[in-house]
């Protein structure tokens, strides 16, 4: 796997409320919360608890509001708080936010109001420009992370002397989202995004996208070693052992692995699958409601 790169927690702001333990008072035993729009944070889930075994985890998919990449920024940022804010309400010692959509769009707003430490996740354009060789990188990524001010100024800092090809991977989560991680259909629609970038001469392709990692072995059978891939999963498991260190927040050790707590505000029955499809956790889902300002009337489908 390539190098990457993570974004670096700032320190929390104060509670808004109450109710809101201050960071003094969380126990080290106290789950972590991720968080996704929908399937793709299972991605950075497998490689914190590859490097944080003794961790408990909450993961919350919001897949009756996914894809957020469809969706407009005050709607992201409505739903990033209200799911941070439930995850604080359950004991969250700290919250990753494992959507880069979500994090480009949400993350400034949501440190300032929960008192605990977030990590978020950014598309690894800096290692893609020190590792291109060809000096030209495909980007795939949501439409609202390739617009946001967030990902402007990576390419800023750091594609001055690099070319980088960013293409919109629509239909790509909607395809992880129902378990689809190599059918014709999309394979097909894999290689329209990755032939221009190889015509191109890139050889290096960013994932911008915690979805896109489920589908490393198609775009490597379309691409073979003609493109390096670069995906954040592993640096965000990294940066998370070092705040929990740095808070000492980390977990004693533990007699056993934890299950991880799978939540979905839908049905959860793709979550339920992928996980253990891709990562061999057979663990039961639970169906969550959790309203928030934009989703004030209750959906028909929510629990």
């Amino acid at each position: 796997m390539a190098s990457v790169e993570t974004m670096t927690a700032s320190s929390p702001a104060s509670a808004t409320s109450a109710s809101i333990p201050p960071l003094t008072s969380l126990d080290p035993r106290a789950p972590v919360g991720i968080f996704d729009s929908g399937l793709g944070g299972l991605s950075v889930l497998r490689a914190v608890r590859s490097q944080l075994p003794d961790e408990a985890l909450i993961y919350v998919a919001d897949s009756l509001y996914a894809p957020y990449g469809e969706r407009d920024d005050d709607f992201i940022a409505d739903r990033t708080l209200a799911i941070g804010e439930w995850l604080v309400a359950q004991g969250a010692k700290a919250l990753v936010v494992a959507c880069n959509t979500a994090t480009a769009q949400s993350i400034a707003l949501v440190r300032e109001k929960l008192p605990i430490q977030l990590i978020g996740v950014e598309p690894g354009v800096k290692p893609a420009a020190l590792q291109s060789k060809s000096r030209v990188a495909g980007v795939l990524a949501t439409r609202v992370t390739l617009r946001s001010a967030r990902f402007q100024g990576l390419l800023e800092r750091y594609a001055s002397d690099c070319r980088f090809l960013c293409q919109p991977g629509h239909g790509l989560v909607e395809a992880v989202e129902r378990c689809d991680i190599g059918s014709p259909e999309l394979r097909a629609l894999i290689e329209s995004y990755l032939q221009p970038m190889l015509d191109a001469g890139a050889d290096t392709l960013v994932l911008g996208c915690t979805h896109y990692p489920f589908l490393d072995a198609a775009i490597r059978d379309i691409a073979g070693d003609r493109l390096t891939l670069i995906d954040t999963s592993v640096a965000i498991a990294r940066q998370l052992e070092r705040v929990l260190d740095q808070q000492g927040l980390r977990s004693p050790a533990r007699d056993a692995v934890p299950q991880p707590r799978f939540c979905s505000t839908s049905d959860g029955a793709h979550l339920k699958q992928l996980a253990a499809t891709l990562l061999d956790i057979d663990a039961p889902v639970e169906r969550v409601h959790i309203p928030s300002r934009r989703t004030i009337t209750p959906d028909s489908h929510a629990a």
